[in-house]
C-alpha cells in the first residue's frame, strides 16, 4: 500500500480537521457537475492552493476512475511510471484501477511504485476526490519525470487508446503549479500567457511559450498528456475558472507561486 507522504504537512494527518477544511473551500463554491474530460489543478500546500484547486473539483462529474498526472519532484524512479497499489488518505484507501493500468502494459509507461513514494503532486489530489466522490471510484496515478513534448504526447495517447478499449467513464486531471519564486507581477504575465494556450489546447504553442519565457511551471508534461488525452476523447474546450497566487495569502509579492482551476469540457 502507498502510505501517505504528506500528510499533516501539505494538508492535515487528521480526519476531521480535514474534512473541515475541505468543506471550507467548497463553502463559497457551486458543487454542480458538468461534463469535463479533464482538468489541471494545482498541488501545494493546502494553505495556498487549496481554495484554487477546489474550483475544479466542484465541477468535476462522478467517473469509474480519475487517472492522476503529477511530475515527478523526487527523481526517483521510472521517467513515466503508473502505481499499481492501492493509495492511503486520511479519509480512506482509494483502489487503483488495476485493469486500466495493465491495459498500457508495453507501452512509454513502466509499472514502478518508486517514482510515487515520496512524490506529493498526485497524493495531494486524493482527499479532494475522497471528499467529493465518497467511493465507488478508482485512480491511475501517473508520475512523469520526463516531461518532454514528444514524451507527453505519446502518455496522453496511450491512455486515450486504453480509456476507450476499457469502456471507462474517466476524468484525467493534471497536477501543475505555475511559475514558481517570481515576483507578483512577473509571475502573473507568464502564467496567463501559458494559460491562454492551454485553453486554446494548444500543446506545440504550450510549450513553444514555455521555451520563450523560461517558465518554471512545474507540470507541463502532466498538462500536455492530459491535453492530448482529453481532446481524443473528444473535449472541444477548456476553461479558467480560478487563478491566484501565494501572494493572496501570504501578502508578500516579492517571491510567489502561481496556481490556476482549468476544466476541459
Amino acid at each position: 500500500m502507498r502510505q501517505t507522504t504528506v500528510a499533516g504537512q501539505f494538508y492535515p494527518l487528521s480526519p476531521r480537521i480535514l474534512k473541515k477544511e475541505l468543506a471550507r473551500y467548497f463553502s463559497d463554491l457551486d458543487v454542480s457537475p458538468r461534463n469535463v474530460i479533464g482538468a489541471v489543478v494545482p498541488h501545494a500546500g493546502y494553505i495556498y492552493s487549496g481554495g484554487v484547486a477546489a474550483n475544479a473539483y466542484a465541477v468535476l462529474p462522478e467517473a469509474d476512475t480519475f487517472i492522476l498526472l503529477g511530475p515527478n519532484h523526487t527523481g526517483f524512479g521510472s521517467a513515466v511510471a503508473v502505481s499499481q497499489e492501492i493509495w492511503a488518505t486520511p479519509l480512506g484507501e482509494i483502489e487503483t484501477d488495476v485493469e486500466l493500468a495493465r491495459s498500457l502494459a508495453g507501452t512509454i509507461l513502466d509499472y514502478d511504485e518508486i517514482a510515487h513514494r515520496y512524490e506529493h503532486s498526485i497524493e495531494v489530489q486524493l482527499p479532494f476526490l475522497k471528499y467529493r466522490f465518497k467511493g465507488g471510484f478508482k485512480i491511475l496515478p501517473i508520475c512523469l519525470g520526463l516531461q518532454d513534448e514528444e514524451t507527453a504526447v505519446e502518455v496522453g495517447n496511450e491512455i486515450a487508446r486504453a480509456v476507450k478499449e476499457c469502456g471507462r467513464k474517466v476524468v484525467v486531471i493534471a497536477s501543475s503549479d505555475l511559475t514558481h519564486y517570481q515576483p507578483a507581477n512577473i509571475a502573473q504575465a507568464i502564467d496567463h500567457y501559458l494559460i491562454e494556450s492551454i485553453l486554446d489546447m494548444d500543446v506545440p504553442e504550450l510549450y513553444r511559450r514555455i521555451a520563450e519565457r523560461g517558465a518554471s511551471a512545474c507540470g507541463y508534461g502532466p498538462i500536455s498528456a492530459m491535453l492530448t488525452a482529453a481532446v481524443s476523447l473528444g473535449a472541444k474546450k477548456a476553461t479558467l475558472l480560478k487563478y491566484a497566487t501565494s501572494a493572496d495569502v501570504t501578502g508578500d509579492t516579492s517571491a510567489v507561486v502561481g496556481y490556476s482551476a482549468i476544466v476541459v469540457e
